[in-house]
């Protein structure tokens, strides 16, 4: 029941900016983590950073320092802030949205969004 629509990738150049949005509609549940996965060309789908409803933050060590993950509660919408782009950070971006429940939780992904770092 929970639709998500990326948008912020593109090209840069490395050294450079770029930021993404995702927002989710639907039927939103009130306990969530919303977050940013990865793909490169060849490579497993790698997560990124994280946050959860309560604005607890949680970054791959390759990003660390470099990415800002935030959220804003009242439009259900992600944000990867990406600065000091290098090339290994190019690949598929996909928002990922999990509600938990008692025993159990469920995923949802956006559609993917091209980020590519290149001179």
């Amino acid at each position: 029941q929970v639709q998500l629509v990326e948008s912020g990738g593109g090209l840069v150049q490395p050294g450079g900016s770029l930021r993404l949005s995702c927002a989710a509609s639907g039927s939103i549940f009130s306990i969530n983590v919303m977050g940013w996965y990865r793909q490169a060309p060849g490579k497993q789908r790698e997560l990124v950073a994280t946050v959860n409803s309560g604005g607890t933050t949680n970054y791959a060590d390759s990003v660390k320092g470099r990415f800002t993950i935030s959220r804003d509660n009242a439009k259900n919408t992600v944000y990867l802030q990406m600065n000091s782009l290098k090339p290994e950070d190019t690949a598929v971006y996909y928002c990922n949205y999990r509600e938990f429940y008692v025993v159990s939780h469920v995923d949802y992904w956006g559609q993917g969004t091209q980020v590519t770092v290149s001179s």
